[in-house]
């Protein structure tokens, strides 16, 4: 699936909008309390590597993704919609007149060998999958279209927030979204690449910052697969560990309970180095409407303030310390504020990290 993409390095300089990332193999660690090395047999199902660094971040679609529609002009002159009422933004079309459709490049193939106006779609809609028939438009002789913009992958940059014993990674603490459809995307398979940050753009009050990195996109920078992309984090296996997890930091998951109101640290990365900044935890929700926003806080770090402005895009996954344990990682800026923001708790995502290898 998907092979010519495979084989091309794309060098892409990429804004981040939000996301993160981890990998795989066996490690020995060293405890943040006593720093003595121990194997991963010793090593209690609480016990995490912490993160703080930065990944790329490339998923492609389970389908191909609906954008919107949009009019076509037929031969006859007249202007069509022929998808407006079929399908819809956010849909995923899987299907045309019985053949299976993975991602763009087969959807336009098989338009291409379209003889005729009547045409089929297999769609993925709000958890069901359903058929939807709807007439091409014949825009020059014999040849049709449908109307429909799409897409059937992202790319982006993001903080990884912790590392198994079972080599499985946990990411962001959100989910990754179209920024079109504003859709959970719903993926076949994804990968996660060896990053290197450029510049920050400080935030300021009303625009958040952010980060600019470079990512190559090649099977050398590849550090390991993403298994799936939730509301509360992207989680898969890390295939390369030393080169995320130089520094083997070892620290418990903190249950909700644990959890104080004051100081506490998040660990990011910043002028080349992942250092750990002060921050204040302003506010615990244990039932949060929003599973991603349990945890309120405030940068108060005088290094980070000036360098960043507080809480910058590109840092949704950095991980939140508190009494030597991991509480949480970073999920949102507030966007009038960027000293503020919101956090998840570590054991929600620890949870979800465990059914990868289930």
């Amino acid at each position: 699936m998907k092979q010519d993409r495979k084989k091309k390095i794309l060098c892409v300089v990429i804004l981040i909008i939000t996301m993160a990332m981890f990998g795989k193999m066996g490690w020995n660690v060293s405890w943040a309390a006593t720093q003595k090395e121990v194997t991963t047999e010793q090593l209690d199902e609480d016990v995490v590597l912490v993160g703080g660094m930065p990944i790329g971040i490339y998923m492609e679609t389970d389908g191909v993704l609906v954008l919107n529609t949009q009019k076509i002009k037929g031969v006859d002159g007249k202007e069509y919609n022929p998808a407006k009422k079929q399908v819809k933004s956010g849909d995923y079309i899987i299907g045309i007149n019985g053949v299976e459709i993975h991602d763009k490049k087969q959807l336009m193939e098989q338009v291409e060998k379209l003889n005729d106006q009547e045409v089929e779609l297999s769609i993925y809609r709000e958890q069901k999958n359903l058929n939807v028939k709807m007439k091409a438009v014949e825009s020059a002789a014999k040849k049709y279209k449908l109307g429909i913009w799409v897409r059937d992958n992202v790319q982006g940059l993001g903080t990884i927030t912790f590392l198994t014993k079972n080599s499985e990674f946990g990411a962001l603490g959100h989910g990754i979204h179209d920024m079109d459809t504003s859709v959970l995307m719903k993926i076949a398979n994804g990968r996660i690449y060896r990053t290197s940050i450029r510049s920050v753009v400080k935030g300021s009050e009303g625009t958040p910052g952010s980060m600019e990195g470079l990512i190559v996109y090649n099977r050398n920078n590849q550090l390991g697969s993403i298994k799936k992309n939730t509301e509360v984090g992207i989680y898969g296996i890390l295939d390369d560990l030393n080169t995320l997890f130089e520094e083997q930091y070892a620290v418990q998951i903190a249950k909700k309970e644990e959890i104080r109101k004051g100081k506490a640290t998040i660990r990011c990365f910043l002028d080349g180095e992942v250092k750990e900044y002060d921050v204040e935890i302003l506010e615990i929700d244990k039932t949060p409407n929003e599973i991603n926003k349990g945890i309120t806080l405030q940068v108060t770090d005088s290094e980070l303030l000036e360098k960043t402005g507080g809480i910058v895009q590109g840092m949704s996954g950095s991980p939140i310390l508190q009494d030597g344990k991991l509480v949480g990682a970073v999920t949102h800026v507030f966007v009038n504020n960027s000293t503020k923001g919101y956090g998840i708790f570590a054991e929600t995502m620890l949870k979800e990290a465990e059914k990868c290898n289930m």
